[in-house]
């Protein structure tokens, strides 16, 4: 009895001696690195990196480095997590388990994981505030027409309507027919586009994206995030502040802007990551 408990002292002295076992090259036992994650979802998908790459517009280098767990050429936490969302999106993995694991190994924190009952708040909000919108328009349309009639009423002419009724209006050509002798009425005034209606002391931005899929994050004058997705092409969305509008957009050649009433085209180049900065009148780049 005495040689075995001395057998197991002895055995249990050479395990202590060994050291601890070696870590998991995740920290986390038995949890494959992000990278690896997406490197066998690719390869079960039959994707090559480079197309991979030309699906969700990230750069083969940065491709290439996500999967070896090299987040350092992603330019920060916000694209980390964009770039994990995008690629595992193209590979048919889970994206929102990749970023929170991302941010369990960083420790970060998301920039808005809002939980259920805040976004059914955000949508009463925003449901109950489209009337208003609703009305602001009929208002500004009425305003329109009856400055139109006052116009008329004055003696003045059509074309003079015309211009101070649209002045909100980005600058077209009007197609119509030679000008009318003085004893007929002046052509009726072209029709109002929606976007023309918004507030004077709001700015009201409009991304529609026309050519492509680009990776969109909105935020109002303080800082709360408005929309973070991509947008996917025949999709738009529409924001309105007091103050300003803050605009990422991923792939700037795919998205059309429309800025207090003035369409000002596409945002930037194929490829091209922008940030904008809207204000009330008439829209600068800031």
């Amino acid at each position: 009895m005495t040689t075995g408990k001395s057998s197991r002292r002895d055995n249990r002295r050479s395990s202590d001696a060994a050291g601890p076992a070696e870590p998991q090259p995740t920290g986390q036992a038995g949890t494959p690195a992000i990278g690896r994650v997406l490197a066998e979802a690719r390869l079960a998908a039959g994707l090559t990196v480079d197309e991979v790459s030309a699906r969700t517009r990230v750069r083969v280098p940065i491709v290439h480095a996500i999967e070896e767990d090299d987040f350092s050429r992603c330019g920060g936490d916000f694209y980390a997590r964009g770039h994990l969302r995008a690629l595992a999106r193209a590979v048919d993995a889970d994206g929102d388990a990749l970023v929170a694991r991302y941010d369990a190994i960083h420790g970060t924190e998301p920039v808005q994981l809002a939980p259920v009952a805040t976004l059914d708040s955000r949508r009463i909000r925003t449901g109950s505030g489209r009337p208003n919108w609703t009305a602001a328009m009929l208002v500004a349309i009425a305003a329109v027409v009856l400055l139109i009639g006052f116009n008329l009423v004055s003696g003045k002419s059509g074309r003079a309507a015309v211009g101070s009724a649209s002045s909100p209006l980005p600058s077209a050509t009007v197609s119509a027919s030679p000008s009318p002798t003085p004893a007929q009425p002046p052509a009726p005034a072209p029709s109002v586009a929606p976007i023309a209606a918004a507030p004077a002391d709001k700015v009201t931005v409009k991304l529609v994206a026309d050519s492509g899929t680009s990776w969109i994050s909105a935020a109002d004058s303080d800082g709360k995030s408005l929309f973070q997705n991509n947008l996917d092409q025949g999709q738009d969305q529409t924001f309105t502040d007091p103050r300003s509008i803050k605009l990422v957009i991923g792939n700037a050649a795919a998205v059309h802007l429309y800025v207090n009433g003035k369409d000002l085209g596409p945002a930037g180049k194929d490829g091209q990551v922008v940030h904008l900065t809207y204000t009330p009148g008439d829209p600068q780049a800031g």
